[in-house]
């Protein structure tokens, strides 16, 4: 997996990044769990969503926020955090400029700094969220959310219990022309301990939907 070092507001961010085979292959940011829980960029999950964009033929990158790993910095409670994914998105959309598509992938804590991200950038056509920390962020800031995605919890989840979360999704759900597909894994707990095949199944199959839609379009 090519090492790249990305020049971001607080120095140097770490990344791994995959190239697309196609000129116009489309692109994907993957963003890592909480740092100050020992988040960072090889977390099984956040590598699990790397490969299944990989797969599929995005150029995909994943990198870890500023004071992880060789990352330079500190934890910023979220706001260097977001600056750190928006660089990154800016030099995957720089490196691939005739991608077809752009989609942002997080988890936990990465789910929450994604769905900012998802605001201020309106060209993302989707997203996936794992997890995402309904019950220790706020997500009001999704009025309205800009792309359709979807959004994958635990049933068993005892961090973010899935009453939390579907406070968001119905809220989202109540926008025109957006479609928020919601899973809830049976017995799947917030860290996907034994269940990393039920996010490959569920997310791939939901990326197989979408790129199928787009390709009949």
């Amino acid at each position: 997996m090519p090492e790249v070092v990305l020049t971001g507001a607080a120095g140097r961010i770490e990344g791994r990044y995959s190239q697309g085979k196609s000129e116009n292959a489309p692109v994907a940011l993957i963003l890592h769990p909480h740092p100050k829980a020992g988040g960072q960029m090889n977390n099984p999950v956040a590598v699990q969503l790397f490969h299944l964009f990989m797969k599929r033929g995005f150029s995909v990158l994943r990198f870890n926020f500023r004071g992880v790993g060789r990352s330079q910095g500190e934890f910023d409670s979220g706001i260097g955090e977001l600056a750190d994914a928006a660089t990154a998105l800016d030099w995957l959309q720089a490196t691939n400029p005739a991608a077809t598509q752009c989609w942002v992938a997080g988890y936990d804590f990465g789910a929450w700094i994604g769905m900012q991200l998802l605001m201020r950038r309106p060209e993302t056509d989707g997203f996936i969220s794992v997890s995402p920390p309904t019950n220790m962020y706020d997500f009001s800031f999704l009025a309205p959310c800009p792309a359709s995605g979807l959004i994958l919890q635990g049933a068993s989840d005892s961090v973010t219990p899935p009453v939390e979360v579907e406070r968001v999704v119905s809220k989202l759900r109540t926008q025109k022309g957006i479609v928020i597909d919601y899973e809830v894994v049976d017995s799947a707990n917030h860290f996907w301990t034994e269940h990393l095949p039920e996010v490959e199944t569920r997310v791939g199959g939901y990326l197989d939907k979408r790129l199928a839609q787009s390709a009949e379009a």
